[in-house]
């Protein structure tokens, strides 16, 4: 029989660590009792998947435990209807766990369970009345098994992604592509039951799902949230709570940085260890200054979806080196072939949903990431461009044939491209040029419905047919 702590909800809880001051023990047990006092649930779920649609916050925990070990869809809460509805009908989802102010999102008649109140209850829509479910009458849960147990080779998460053809592929992770990435990252990084992570990225991101979610709560750490990026309390929360552990993407360091060097104010968090950043390239000046005004290096990594996704990072026991990406992280195997950075290990995903001709492709066990780069003698890497159509904004992959597809769908365009603007702060802007009797205010109308936030174009150029 599999070890119990080899599925990521169990393996949470057997730490005990904690998410704004509810145990994961707790929020797990929340999640079982939900599926054992929710029978529509149970039958929304045979034979299908579930969806996560929620902000980043500790009822996350709850939905996955709900999930019951099978492939949970972790939808961005910045999606647009249109996208959360492809996902849901594309991965076979059969019952989401979203809020309310997110339930606006969901298909009419999708099955849903709202979470506000986790984990003390929940409130199931399916057919009929919403119902009440008491989530805090649990009596706990007992967990034995092996604590590094390796995952189980079954669906854990699914996260759509690397749409270089147009459409978002649904990238399947396992429970151990999952745990052994969580796991490489304690050891590079050199988590303990004392760190405390400051979660501002989406948990929908594998990024921070993984890194600031999985990983501390594996070795009993303490995450922090914070649901909505806003630079003014992520700096009080990094000097109240103790954060030990920041992980973003270059916006978000130069967001902190901005409000840090107006103020002329120093950090004033000497917990404050460890700092990593990665979705996006990291300019060295804002490694240099960001060291100068807070004492705390800035360390680069790099990962992808499909990789769990963290590969290479600029480890804390070894020297930070400005402008590359790192090593390859434990039992991860990084090379250059022929120019491009490849990846193998237990961190690579299964494959995708479906229309996996169309994604990143695995040859002789090497992830082929599109990404282009070097390797010196001492197995740093340094990134040197992009192989596959994309750019970032924000940290977020920018698929220009995604948007190409949505605007070109509109009635009365004939042509639509997208390119990318350089933006010091966001990486990138996106532009987004039109040939076809259209007016700019129908076409932004037509992309907020269709395209998440950060999907949105920043210059609409119309030419005429």
């Amino acid at each position: 029989m599999s070890d119990p702590l080899a599925l990521v909800p169990l393996a949470l809880a057997a730490r005990d660590g904690r998410v704004d001051g509810h145990s994961a023990r707790e929020l797990v047990a929340a999640g079982i009792t939900l599926l054992q006092r929710c029978p529509p649930l149970v039958r929304a779920l045979a034979g299908r998947r579930a969806g996560i649609l929620l902000p980043t916050c500790p009822a996350f925990v709850t939905a996955l435990a709900a999930s019951d070990g099978r492939g949970a869809v972790l939808i961005n809460p910045l999606a647009a209807p249109a996208e959360v509805a492809y996902q849901i009908a594309d991965a076979n989802i059969g019952a989401v766990f979203t809020i309310g102010a997110l339930a606006s999102k969901l298909p009419a008649g999708t099955a849903h369970v709202l979470l506000d109140d986790a984990p003390a209850f929940a409130l199931a829509a399916f057919d009929g009345e919403p119902r009440h479910v008491d989530l805090g009458a649990h009596t706990g849960i007992a967990l034995e098994g092996e604590l590094d147990a390796p995952g189980r080779d079954e669906e854990a998460v699914i996260v759509y992604t690397s749409a270089m053809a147009g459409t978002p592929l649904g990238a399947i992770l396992t429970h151990r592509n999952i745990l052994a990435n969580a796991r490489s990252t304690i050891e590079a990084v050199e988590f303990d039951a004392n760190t405390v992570a400051l979660a501002v990225l989406p948990f929908a991101h594998l990024f921070g799902f993984t890194v600031t979610l999985v990983a501390p709560m594996l070795c009993g750490g303490r995450t922090v949230t914070l649901p909505r990026f806003n630079p003014m309390k992520a700096l009080e929360l990094i000097r109240s709570e103790g954060i030990t552990l920041l992980v973003a993407v270059p916006s978000v360091f130069a967001a902190l940085l901005a409000l840090l060097e107006r103020d002329r104010a120093p950090l004033g968090a000497s917990a404050l260890r460890t700092c990593i950043c990665g979705g996006a390239p990291l300019p060295a000046a804002l490694q240099e200054r960001w060291e100068r005004a807070t004492g705390s290096p800035l360390r680069q990594g790099y990962g992808l979806t499909e990789a769990g996704p963290v590969c290479l990072v600029n480890r804390r026991s070894r020297p930070n080196r400005i402008g590359t990406l790192g090593q390859a992280f434990p039992r991860v195997n990084v090379a250059v072939r022929d120019g491009e950075i490849v990846v193998r290990g237990e961190n690579v995903f299964r494959g995708y949903v479906r229309g996996g001709e169309r994604g990143l492709q695995v040859r002789d066990g090497w992830l082929h990431t599109g990404d282009a780069g070097t390797i010196d003698a001492d197995g740093y890497v340094t990134f040197t461009g992009l192989i596959k159509p994309m750019f970032t904004r924000n940290g977020f992959n920018i698929y220009p044939r995604e948007i190409e597809r949505v605007v070109g769908a509109m009635p009365g365009v004939r042509r639509a491209s997208v390119s990318a603007i350089p933006e010091p702060l966001r990486e990138n802007e996106i532009a987004l040029d039109i040939t076809g009797d259209v007016r700019e205010e129908d076409v932004q109308r037509w992309c907020e419905e269709r395209l998440a936030v950060y999907k949105q174009p920043n210059r609409i150029t119309i030419r005429a047919s």
